[in-house]
């Protein structure tokens, strides 16, 4: 007799991707769009999981994808507020 083994849930991975792209994307900025996306698609997978009584697995990833999403966005945060700094503090020339 076979079991069905668990697979991975699609949102876990997306969230992972995501995630991972906000935070390597943070210096343009797309880090406040993709860090969100991360995070929920992350959250939203947690639950997909947790109610699926173990015919979904890649809890670790969707809190992965969810984490890193969060840090894409305050790190594109941190970087807006950086140059806003920056160029406030700069002196023209002219």
């Amino acid at each position: 007799m076979q079991y069905a083994s668990t697979r991975t849930d699609g949102l876990a991975i997306a969230s992972l991707i995501t995630g991972i792209l906000s935070l390597v994307c943070c210096v343009v900025f797309l880090g406040v769009v993709l860090g969100p996306a991360a995070a929920i698609m992350g959250f939203l997978s947690r639950g997909r999981i947790t109610q699926s009584n173990g015919t979904l697995g890649g809890g670790g990833l969707a809190i992965g994808g969810l984490i890193l999403g969060v840090l894409g966005f305050l790190a594109s945060v941190g970087w807006f507020f950086f140059f806003v700094i920056i160029g406030k503090n700069a002196t023209s020339t002219t």
